[in-house]
């Protein structure tokens, strides 16, 4: 293979996992902050931010790898 192949393919590769686990991780972390709501609706206020700051983490993540791509030459 060539270099500019093998390069695109790592450039593919970190994107697809670097956003597919954030993904994942946001999926969870929202499936279980509305089922605790949906448990317990007054808990709605004390779990929300939480899990908003989670999706924000979660999310940056996935920003690090496409940072890590356009690093990629």
């Amino acid at each position: 293979m060539e270099h500019v192949s093998i390069v695109a393919m790592s450039k593919a590769f970190a994107m697809a996992v670097g956003g597919m686990f954030p993904a994942l991780a946001i999926g969870k972390l929202v499936a279980k902050a509305m089922e605790a709501i949906g448990r317990n609706p007054e808990a709605a206020g004390k779990v929300f931010v939480p899990m908003l700051l989670g999706a924000a983490f979660a999310e940056a993540i996935a920003i690090y790898s496409l940072v890590v791509v356009f690093t990629l030459k």
